[in-house]
């Protein structure tokens, strides 16, 4: 089924925010906010969850500014980059499209980091939540990510090692071994879709969002965002939440147990098949329990 589409840039001062609405933005459930990961992604490896729209749900897509096809800024630094110019953004785009009083916000991987420090805020319009793929701070992806690393083949190990010691992160082996982890733990589909490699095709082409915050890849975190934390904030989340990640994921079980633990009657689920991308790996699953979740949610949001 095809569900008819609209686009439109969201002005935000000198900047624009580009957005895809697929659905329509008058029907009595809740309008689903997608925000994609990164720092520095694009909405396409997200693109599926447009499917939540086939059941009369709106969703909207957009990429975040510096990303896509949004506003580029390849001269800005870290002091521009923050979660609070991100968190202003998501503000703007509410408002432009007119849901701030009633809405669902889905955060994928750094989209969920996102969506957490936009509910500790508590807005009023907010009624579900949906974290998925994320931490709850870069602590515990780090150390996460150490131990996927540790169980590496030992050449594949080596090579990350050396290169990252040497500053060479942008040698062959070292993109080949990146890689290697990446099939791993961050998409299990191979070849990988279209859409995935759209997303990271865009950032090698503009990596200024995805450097300046994170770094040269998923795990070796050197960006301004490494010492990140929202856990001891989570106790102030009152919309309805959901969890999930994959079993093979980078976003391991240690890096999501604090939404779990801390965040009053979330939901989790666990992807048994996924890494980091269950709506691309376990579409179906993954997008009839996010259905699920928010079809709860419609009654109650009105």
């Amino acid at each position: 089924m095809t569900v008819a589409s609209t686009e439109g840039r969201a002005r935000m001062g000198d900047y624009e925010t580009w957005y895809r609405i697929t659905g329509d933005l008058g029907s009595p459930k809740l309008p689903l906010v997608v925000a994609h990961g990164g720092p520095g992604c694009t909405h396409d490896y997200v693109d599926s969850f447009k499917d939540l729209a086939a059941d009369g749900r709106a969703v909207i897509h957009y990429d975040q500014i510096g990303n896509g096809k949004s506003t580029h800024l390849p001269d800005k630094g870290a002091d521009f980059w923050t979660v609070d110019f991100f968190l202003a953004e998501l503000d703007n785009l509410l408002d432009h499209v007119g849901i701030r009083d009633r809405y669902a916000l889905l955060g994928q991987s750094w989209g969920g980091m996102l969506g957490a420090e936009h509910a500790v805020r508590r807005p009023a319009g907010l009624k579900a939540l949906v974290i998925a793929n994320s931490p709850a701070s870069m602590e515990l992806w780090v150390a996460g990510a150490g131990k996927l690393r540790a169980a590496l083949p030992d050449e594949v190990r080596d090579a990350l090692d050396r290169h990252e010691a040497a500053g060479t992160v942008e040698h062959p082996e070292y993109l080949t071994a990146t890689r290697f982890f990446y099939d791993r733990h961050v998409c299990r589909v191979t070849p990988w879709p279209d859409e995935v490699a759209r997303t990271f095709l865009a950032v090698e082409s503009d990596p200024t969002v995805y450097h300046t915050m994170n770094g040269p890849n998923e795990f070796h975190v050197v960006g301004s965002l490494r010492h990140w934390s929202v856990v001891d904030r989570l106790d102030r989340i009152t919309a309805p939440t959901l969890v999930f990640r994959g079993h093979h994921d980078e976003a391991t079980a240690e890096c999501v147990q604090p939404f779990i633990d801390r965040i009053a009657g979330v939901e989790s689920e666990v992807f048994p098949a996924s890494s980091h991308m269950p709506h691309v790996e376990e579409k179906e699953a993954c997008l009839r329990r996010v259905s699920r979740f928010l079809a709860a949610q419609d009654a109650a949001g009105t």
